[in-house]
C-alpha cells in the first residue's frame, strides 16, 4: 500500500480505475456466494483504495435482519474468506458504515428498498447510479427483473447495470426467454452477465501473450499447431450442489460456459481493440465456427462419465450417487471429454480436445498448445528417444504461470535429447498476491467496462452447439447411462479412446 501511494504513477493508475459514486443492490445478500465471493471482493477493494469515497452497499434477501445483524455476519464472512487476512479492524469499521440491508419478502419490500436507494442518493450524492447483482438461484431471476421494473428501483437519473451470474437460462430456450425479460427492464449495454473464470489473471494474461507479444501470433495457426487441450479438473464432488447439479451436469455447469470461454480466447483471432466490442465480437465468432457434434458424430467426439466410489488423495470419497440429494439411479454426467473443431482458415483440421470432471486426481485448469514435430529429424532414433513434442503450457490454476517444452542435448558424449521446460511462474516473477476474480469483475461492471463479461449472442451461440449434444445423450437411442470412472482416477476409459483413436493422448495435468 505504502508503495502505490508514493509511486505518483501507480497512484494515477488507482485514481483512473476508480469508479463514479454509486450504489450495488446485492439481491441474495446474505446468501452463501455474497458471504464467500462478493463481500470479501468489495472489502478488498475498499483496502486497496478502489471503490469510490461515497457509495454503499444494500443486501436483500426474503428473511428480516437488521443493518446490524448484517454487518455482524458479513464480518465472521470477510474474516474467514477473504484473500487478505488478518482482516484490518479499521478498514472494516469504514466499510461496514456503507453496508444496509432490506428484506424483500413481498411487494412492501421492494418499496421499502426504493425507499432506501433514494435515501441513500440524497445522503450521499450517488445520483442514482445503481449495480443490480443476482446472487440468488437462477430460478428467482426473473421475479426479480420484474420487480426492479415495476417498483422503478432503477431511478431517474444515472445509470443502472445488473450483474447476472451464470447459468444464464439451462437451455438456448431458456436464455433467449430470459433475455427478453431482462431487456424489458435493462438495455444490452446495461447488462453484465458474468463468468469469473474471465476475472482470472491467468485468463486475461491469455490475451495479453497472445497479442503483446511478436513471437507467438505467427505461428498459432494450422501449419504449426498439431491441437490443443484445455482440462478443468476439480478434485471436489459436488458438495452441497446436489439439487442444482442434478439439473446441470458438467455439460451446463462446465462446458457450456468456463471451457468455451477458453476454448474462445485461445482461438480467437486478434481484436481490432482491447475494448468490450472488438473482443466479444471475435469470440462470438469463434462459437459461430464450432462444428456441430450431433447425431452419429455424438459416439465418436463425445463422452460423459460418473464417477464411482474411489479415494482422493488417500481419502475415502463417495460414489455420486451415494451423495445426500442425488438419485440412486441419477445419469447426470460429472465428466466430460470432448473433441471439437473451429471450422475457419486459422484452424480447420485442428482438434481441440476439452475435458472437465468432478472427483479427479488434482485440482488443474490449463490451456496445452502441442505444436507439431519438426519435419525432418537430423538426429538418430536413439538419440530422440526422450523427445517430446513441442508444448505451450498455460496454467490457469493453480500454480498459476507459463511453460514452453522444447527439445535439449543430455550434457553426454554423443547426441541425446531430452525434453525439458522453461517455465514462468506468476508469483515469483511478480511478488504480489493476484486480485481475485469476483474483484475485478465488479470493478468492471462499476466502471462499465464488459470487456471480460459475456453478451447475449455469445451465450446464444454457446447454447447452440452444447444443446444438441445434451438432447442426444438424453434421447431414448443414446449408448446408455455415463461410463463410470473411479474417484482419484483421469476419468473414463472410453475419453481416453476418444484421444487415443487419433494417435494422441491426455496430457498429465
Amino acid at each position: 500500500m505504502a508503495t502505490s501511494t508514493l509511486n505518483p504513477l501507480r497512484e494515477g493508475l488507482r485514481l483512473s480505475r476508480i469508479p463514479e459514486p454509486s450504489t450495488i443492490v446485492i439481491f441474495g445478500g446474505s446468501g452463501d456466494l455474497a458471504q464467500r465471493k462478493l463481500i470479501p471482493a468489495l472489502y478488498n477493494l475498499a483496502l486497496q483504495r478502489l471503490l469510490p469515497a461515497t457509495f454503499s452497499v444494500v443486501g436483500t434477501a426474503r428473511k428480516p435482519l437488521s443493518h446490524e445483524e448484517y454487518r455482524e455476519e458479513l464480518h465472521k464472512a470477510v474474516g474467514q474468506y477473504s484473500r487478505t487476512r488478518p482482516l484490518n479492524e479499521e478498514v472494516w469499521r469504514s466499510f461496514a458504515e456503507h453496508l444496509h440491508f432490506v428484506a424483500t419478502p413481498d411487494d412492501a419490500g421492494y418499496e421499502e428498498l426504493r425507499r432506501t436507494l433514494d435515501q441513500l442518493d440524497f445522503a450521499l450524492g450517488t445520483h442514482a447510479n445503481r449495480l443490480f447483482y443476482l446472487a440468488t438461484p437462477p430460478s428467482a431471476y426473473e421475479p426479480i427483473v420484474k420487480a426492479i421494473g415495476e417498483h422503478r428501483l432503477r431511478g431517474e437519473t444515472g445509470w443502472a447495470r445488473i450483474v447476472v451470474e451464470k447459468p444464464f437460462g439451462h437451455d438456448r430456450e431458456s436464455a433467449l426467454a430470459l433475455n427478453e425479460v431482462v431487456h424489458t427492464v435493462f438495455r444490452e449495454d446495461e447488462v453484465f452477465r458474468i463468468d469469473h473464470y474471465l476475472g482470472k489473471e491467468t485468463v486475461q494474461n491469455i490475451l495479453v501473450m497472445r497479442f503483446s507479444n511478436g513471437i507467438f501470433e505467427p505461428i498459432w495457426n494450422r501449419q504449426y499447431v498439431d491441437h490443443v487441450q484445455i482440462t478443468v479438473a476439480e478434485t471436489i464432488g459436488v458438495e452441497e450442489r446436489a439439487g442444482y447439479y442434478e439439473h446441470a451436469g458438467a455439460m451446463r455447469d462446465i462446458v457450456q460456459n468456463h471451457l468455451l470461454q477458453l476454448l474462445a480466447l485461445v482461438s480467437m483471432e486478434p481484436p481490432a481493440a482491447f475494448d468490450d466490442k472488438a473482443v466479444r465480437d471475435e469470440k462470438v465468432k469463434v462459437m459461430r465456427a464450432l462444428r456441430q457434434i450431433a447425431g452419429d458424430d455424438l459416439s465418436m467426439n463425445a463422452v460423459r462419465g460418473q464417477y464411482t466410489r474411489g479415494f482422493i488423495e488417500g481419502v475415502p470419497a463417495p460414489g455420486y450417487r451415494e451423495e445426500p440429494g442425488v438419485a440412486p439411479d441419477s445419469r447426470t454426467e460429472t465428466y466430460v471429454a470432448l473433441k471439437l473443431w473451429v471450422d475457419n482458415w486459422r484452424w480447420e483440421g485442428i482438434p481441440f480436445y476439452l475435458r472437465t470432471g468432478k472427483r479427479l486426481p488434482k485440482q488443474s485448469t490449463e490451456i496445452a498448445i502441442q505444436f507439431r514435430v519438426a519435419p525432418h529429424q537430423l538426429f538418430s532414433r536413439e538419440a530422440l528417444a526422450g523427445l517430446e513434442p513441442n508444448a505451450l503450457v498455460l496454467r490457469i490454476q493453480p500454480d498459476e504461470g507459463i511453460s514452453l517444452r522444447f527439445g535439449a542435448k543430455v550434457p553426454v558424449q554423443g547426441i541425446r535429447i531430452r525434453a525439458v521446460n522453461m517455465d514462468f511462474d506468476y508469483g515469483a516473477s511478480f511478488m504480489v498476491d493476484a486480485p481475485d476474480a469476483y474483484e475485478t469483475l465488479i470493478l468492471d461492471a462499476l466502471r462499465g467496462d464488459a470487456t471480460l463479461f459475456t453478451r447475449h449472442d455469445e451465450v446464444d451461440q454457446q447454447w447452440a452447439f452444447v444443446d444438441p449434444i445434451i438432447k442426444g445423450w438424453a434421447s431414448s437411442e443414446a449408448a446408455g447411462a455415463p461410463a463410470l470412472y473411479g474417484a482419484g482416477t483421469w476419468g473414463p476409459t472410453e475419453a481416453d479412446d476418444l484421444i487415443e483413436r487419433d494417435g494422441r493422448k491426455w496430457r498429465k495435468a
